[in-house]
């Protein structure tokens, strides 16, 4: 990997760090599934979009806007259906299912021109291999797996669509200004779903309001930011195959802090994530189309 690809990947490496505590969290949040994802992007944009407001006192340029509503409306479906899905399937079923994206993006990125190349295709076989090991054992369970599994699905196209078009919008926007408005977007689509569906937003225990800032500190502004930055430099195939990091991060923080031993198949699946996400990143530098500002 030349220089030039080498800060993006490092970039991108510690995004999916940070998101990998995400289902930690989550699971130790006592709330209902679309709240935490209200909560999430609404702490998120509040503090971003007060800075940026502070910063440039006006908002940004209409042009950006059409990319602010997709990308939004993507995010929150991907929160919304994914966090869902985890009440009614297993987390391993959920995860597997949900981080099935690079095969999506991977068709989207060559309908629109930017074929991913063979080495990324390898890294998405190899990745996704180890992806369906992690989660083999606990296919089927859980109270509803067919709901639950669909609701995965559905997060795995919509996180698809959300980073194809950021490949796209972020030719002419920094990674701060383009996530600031998205996260704003989602947030809205998300307080109205809470609305309209009668969810409780509270009160909730002490402890879940101190998980849910965490959640929207370290995830979503630290972690999805680093994605959406690394986007101007990687291709989004190869970006959606890195985040398939995110689960082998999960299980080793799920040891850590929750005292979960992986199985044997959970670490073999997890070696081959990491390999398949070496292999991939290899070709992963393509240049954006358009006008990009560094991040």
């Amino acid at each position: 990997m030349g220089p030039h690809r080498r800060g993006p990947a490092l970039l991108l490496a510690g995004g999916v760090a940070v998101i990998s505590s995400a289902a930690i969290l989550i699971r130790l949040c006592q709330a209902p599934s679309l709240a935490i994802a209200a909560y999430r992007l609404g702490i998120a944009a509040a503090l971003l979009v007060g800075y940026d407001l502070a910063r440039h006192r006006r908002l940004p340029p209409a042009r950006s806007w059409p990319w602010f509503a997709s990308a939004g409306l993507f995010l929150a479906v991907h929160f919304a259906a994914w966090i869902a899905s985890l009440r009614y399937t297993t987390v391993a079923s959920s995860v597997v299912l949900v981080t099935t994206n690079p095969l999506f993006v991977a068709l989207f990125a060559w309908l629109l021109g930017e074929p991913p190349d063979r080495r990324t295709l390898a890294g998405i076989v190899l990745g996704l291999g180890g992806a369906v090991l992690i989660g083999w054992g606990d296919f089927g369970g859980g109270p509803a797996p067919l709901v639950g599994d669909g609701l995965a699905l559905i997060g795995a196209l919509a996180m698809s669509a959300y980073l194809t078009v950021g490949r796209r919008a972020r030719a002419g926007l920094d990674a701060r200004t383009y996530s600031t408005w998205v996260y704003a977007v989602a947030a809205v689509l998300l307080a109205a779903a809470v609305g309209i569906t009668g969810t409780s937003v509270g009160p909730y225990p002490a402890a879940t309001y101190g998980w849910l800032v965490l959640l929207a500190l370290g995830p979503q502004i630290l972690g999805h930011t680093a994605i959406n930055a690394a986007l101007a430099h990687l291709t989004a195939p190869a970006v959606a195959l890195a985040i398939l990091g995110e689960p082998v991060g999960s299980t080793l923080l799920a040891y850590l802090v929750l005292g979960e031993v992986p199985s044997v198949s959970t670490v073999a699946g997890g070696a081959l994530i990491l390999g398949g996400i070496a292999l991939g990143l290899g070709g992963a530098g393509k240049p954006v189309t358009g006008r990009s500002r560094s991040p």
